[in-house]
């Protein structure tokens, strides 16, 4: 039976429930001897730790599609490294794996849990961003429930992140004509120089609307939501007949309690005969591999581009959440725990 004696983890535990955005404040560090493991197990060393805006809703108390991380635990996320013990035949020490491993240095989990890796050509933190969660929810996403047409025009949110980004690409790919929201001038110039989005408006800019007529003359056709709000009532008055709307995200609301008032959208929805649909990744999880053989395949001919903000050090884990709300990150959002 392989061993963990004398494996010291730390771990980044959830200290208090927020409301709304976690802070530093809410977390802890702390440490625990790494458990033998039973049979079907596997002991992995988490080199990578992601940080995503799902992990905002994990921590409160609203309800959500996913049971609240309790206080006192290890905070919930995904995370890549490689095996260094197993009891199981799925994997043997040195495999590259990911998977819900937490905010943690070392993970004793379920092997059938944990997703090998098999792109190793390609950065072990792809494995958690564009070949990760990131780039299969844009995938399935896009693709799975927005299903575009060549020529359709696809709008979407939060463009230069890391699941828009890859939206927008896919949606190129496609063969559609891709408009992109982002925060700031510079964050629309990086949709349109590094990720060859059509157009690119920034969205607190005074001719925000404006600038979605002019970029959208024949309307939106798929709508890709990552924020709510003020955002997508501007769009969802501009939607086209027939058109699509995934919902992905609503970065913008700041609490569900009370629930927010805001326009009401269902007369566009009925005249366009439009169709909004909310997309988790959870449920396309038995076509992760089929997503990520097409996005490994776009990377390595350099079709699909992205970018990383890597985080040095797992003393940065605590602030990461709050500093991807406040939209200070660069790219996919990752700690490298060494």
């Amino acid at each position: 039976m392989p061993t963990s004696r004398n494996l010291e983890n730390r771990r980044v535990v959830l200290t208090a429930r927020p409301i709304g955005i976690p802070q530093a404040a809410h977390f802890a560090f702390d440490t625990a001897a790494v458990p033998e493991l039973d049979d079907g197990q596997i002991l992995v060393r988490n080199r990578y730790l992601s940080v995503d805006p799902a992990m905002r809703g994990w921590v409160n108390a609203a309800a959500n599609y996913a049971p609240s991380v309790p206080v006192g635990d290890v905070m919930r996320s995904f995370a890549a490294g490689d095996v260094i013990a197993s009891a199981s035949d799925l994997f043997r020490a040195g495999d590259l794996v990911s998977g819900m491993f937490g905010w943690q240095r070392y993970a004793v989990v379920a092997a059938p849990t944990a997703r090998a890796v098999a792109h190793r050509d390609l950065p072990l933190s792809t494995s958690l961003g564009v070949l990760g969660v990131n780039g299969v929810t844009a995938y399935w996403g896009l693709l799975g429930v927005g299903q575009p047409k060549a020529g359709d025009t696809v709008v979407v949110s939060t463009a230069a992140g890391a699941v828009g980004s890859a939206v927008g690409q896919i949606a190129r790919l496609k063969g559609c004509r891709v408009v992109g929201i982002a925060g700031g001038a510079e964050k629309a110039r990086l949709c349109r120089d590094m990720f060859g989005f059509d157009a690119a408006i920034d969205y607190k800019a005074d001719d925000f609307s404006a600038a979605l007529d002019a970029a959208c003359p024949q309307g939106v056709d798929v709508y890709f939501d990552n924020t709510s709000g003020a955002i997508s009532d501007t769009v969802m008055s501009r939607l086209a007949m027939r058109s699509r709307v995934v919902v992905c995200g609503t970065a913008s609301i700041a609490s569900w309690e009370p629930w927010p008032g805001g326009p009401r959208v269902e007369r566009h929805l009925l005249v366009k005969r439009a169709r909004i649909e909310g997309f988790l990744l959870f449920d396309w999880m038995d076509r992760y591999d089929e997503a990520v053989r097409d996005l490994a395949a776009w990377v390595r001919s350099g079709q699909l581009r992205y970018r990383e903000h890597v985080l040095k050090g797992f003393e940065q884990a605590p602030d990461a959440i709050a500093m991807l709300y406040r939209g200070e990150n660069q790219g996919k959002l990752l700690i490298e725990i060494d």
